[in-house]
């Protein structure tokens, strides 16, 4: 059987496979965050799929934060007898569950003037235009606790890990970019004081789960624009978290929806793919450190995964898209079905009824399930 479908380990959790559902906005929740039946739907058909591992959509850590509609909440102790539920209908199917926590900050424009959102600087998101408040030192510590006490609810509440949400330009990647991060303190400067963000996010966590409990980290390999952060930058980040004990690194684009347009240009010497954009990102930082890198991003062909398998040291594989066509798919691959995937790439699945695939009916597994998911 090929790799992809041997164990594999990331920190102490080990899965069946090396298939990662990766973080999904479904915009199913509820106005303050709280599951639904749908919510549960989408979870366990995923988890009968077989997929491996199933990152979460982005769960924001204080009730005053939220970038979307729909979205997860993780900010008080309410949510852990529902995510019980949730991680216990995945784990009977084998399969593993993490929750990815966010902060937004700036790369939204929902619910604008209701609330304050935070900023490293005040530097006005380029995709949204939305500005932020530039955090004082008391709301940067407020933040970090904040992170850490999801973790600990998520831990309880049965997750098998956490997710950091540092990519895609939301409040830590922005930390990270010397365009956003424009600081004059200990938080922004050199490389080492916009890290210092992250790394005490990190640390606050590790203390509230534990050494043996694994965290994950999703960067943007690149900002793919002058002035940002820089692929360079980003190794050298990976090779910091890697020796404060990080369990594995997830390497994503700051393109959100627009990676497609980008395929065959080439940004700090490495060039964008048609099957698994940022593939030659993820190989580089592969062989830098020695934890799992997961590449995301674009990858619907088996055949081009596995190849990606046999000739890097990328360990596991994420997806989402295709995914909402069909959940099923891992299963589909493994019993040798290699036909074309549904999915056209065509980026319609989001609506205001959900995030779900409008060109394809989700296949159906013996419980009858249906799904409806979308990328985040």
């Amino acid at each position: 059987m090929s790799i992809v479908f041997s164990p594999a380990s990331i920190g102490t959790m080990k899965l069946k496979n090396r298939f990662v559902r990766s973080a999904t906005w479904e915009n199913l929740a509820t106005d303050t965050g709280h599951m639904t039946e749908k919510l549960y739907a989408v979870y366990e058909q995923l988890a009968q799929g077989d997929v491996g591992l199933i990152v979460t959509g982005y769960a924001n850590i204080v009730a005053e934060e939220k970038p979307n509609a729909g979205m997860m909440g993780m900010y008080d102790d309410s949510f852990i007898p529902e995510y019980k539920k949730l991680t216990d209908l995945v784990q009977r199917h084998g399969a593993k569950i993490v929750m990815q926590l966010a902060y937004g900050g700036t790369k939204t424009t929902y619910n604008l003037g209701e609330r304050v959102i935070f900023a490293p600087s005040a530097v006005a998101e380029r995709s949204t235009q939305t500005l932020g408040k530039e955090m004082t030192t008391a709301e940067i510590d407020y933040i970090v606790n904040a992170f850490a006490q999801a973790s600990l609810r998520a831990k309880l509440a049965g997750f098998d890990g956490v997710e950091i949400h540092a990519a895609h330009t939301y409040l830590i990647n922005q930390f990270l970019s010397p365009y956003y991060n424009q600081r004059k303190d200990q938080y922004g400067g050199s490389l080492d004081n916009r890290l210092r963000f992250l790394v005490e996010i990190y640390q606050a966590i590790r203390k509230q789960v534990g050494a043996e409990h694994p965290i994950l980290v999703k960067l943007t390999a690149s900002e793919f624009f002058t002035g940002g952060l820089t692929f360079n930058e980003t190794r050298q980040i990976c090779k910091k978290l890697k020796a404060l004990g990080v369990d594995a690194i997830i390497i994503s684009g700051n393109n959100h929806g627009n990676a497609n347009t980008l395929i065959g240009q080439s940004f700090d010497g490495h060039t964008i793919q048609q099957e698994g954009y940022f593939r030659e990102y993820g190989a580089v930082i592969s062989n830098d450190i020695d934890i799992p890198v997961i590449t995301v991003g674009g990858l619907s062909d088996i055949h081009a995964i596995e190849d990606l398998a046999a000739t890097t040291n990328i360990k596991f594989f994420a997806l989402s898209r295709p995914l909402l066509a069909e959940p099923q798919l891992i299963k589909r691959w493994a019993q040798g079905n290699n036909n074309q995937v549904d999915c056209e790439r065509c980026s319609k699945c989001r609506t205001k009824r959900g995030n779900f695939c409008v060109v394809f009916k989700p296949r159906k597994p013996s419980s009858g399930l249906r799904t409806r998911i979308g990328q985040r």
